[in-house]
């Protein structure tokens, strides 16, 4: 499904400049109108529902404010509202399918996915994050042997689970039923004291001064204790998302060792990545 964000002209408002867009814990400014409801959609499609109360404090608007974001996006047919609330409309049919939120860009994916997968070597201990990237970075790795995957994505748990040769770890914490994943605290302390060769790292937009962000917060602890816990981090994420920024910053480029992408990064682009020292693979 396209989202919300992309049917707005660049997600930006008259007034809403790049250094206005909230991208970190302590600062972030006012978005206006379409530019915020956009962002906030973003959100839900990421959590899959949220309060009134957070999410008003999130955006710094009043909770008057935030109703009538929502009220809407109730009537544009992408969220229902209920008391205190909202959540995502898709969500119910979406978790019985298992079927993840964004699925766009899907050829681009595929091949990001048997690029990085081939990084992985037989007798690993990984970490998958969460996402559609890195679940074809997981369907990928099947045919390998002795390699053992500590995960957050249910679905990736149940694609690797039963096959021969994978050991598979889920973390606990909180369901989130968009990106079928565990968040919050608990799954990021799964991750304290560990170490594992390798991470494949998802992410909602790169940006060279923003660095990796995400649309909610949630996540950002369980992803600071993955890149901790792992010695090399491989970035998965399609061109589209380079030079775009969303809620909430989780760090700098710096934080990963490698980008594997599509062959639509622009040459500029690459030569800002890789001018940073991150080694960038095309698929």
């Amino acid at each position: 499904m396209e989202s919300h964000a992309d049917k707005v002209a660049s997600g930006v408002e008259p007034g809403d400049n790049k250094e206005d867009r909230p991208v970190s814990g302590g600062s972030r400014s006012r978005l206006l109108g379409e530019a915020r409801r956009a962002r906030i959609l973003d959100w839900l499609q990421e959590e899959g529902s949220a309060r009134v109360r957070t999410l008003a404090e999130a955006f710094e608007v009043s909770e008057v404010t935030m109703r009538q974001d929502l009220e809407k996006l109730e009537a544009d047919g992408y969220i229902v509202r209920e008391h205190g609330g909202a959540f995502l409309k898709s969500v119910t049919q979406q978790v019985r399918s298992m079927a993840l939120q964004h699925l766009d860009n899907m050829d681009a994916k595929r091949r990001i996915g048997r690029a990085a997968a081939a990084l992985a070597n037989d007798g690993e201990t990984i970490i998958l994050d969460s996402g559609s990237t890195t679940t074809e970075v997981a369907a990928q790795l099947i045919g390998k042997r002795d390699m053992t995957v500590i995960t957050n994505a249910l679905n990736i748990a149940l694609m690797l689970g039963a096959e021969p040769g994978f050991e598979v770890h889920m973390t606990g914490g909180h369901f989130k039923a968009p990106t079928l994943s565990l968040s919050g605290e608990r799954s990021a302390d799964y991750f304290r004291g560990l170490f594992v060769q390798k991470l494949f790292l998802a992410t909602a937009a790169l940006d060279l001064e923003a660095g990796l962000t995400y649309p909610a917060m949630s996540d950002i602890a369980v992803k600071r204790a993955m890149i901790d816990a792992a010695q090399t981090v491989i970035l998965v994420a399609d061109s589209s998302k380079i030079g775009q920024r969303s809620f909430t910053a989780l760090g700098g480029l710096e934080l990963v060792r490698t980008l594997v992408t599509d062959d639509a990064i622009r040459d500029e682009d690459r030569a800002a990545i890789e001018g940073i020292g991150v080694e960038v693979i095309v698929a």
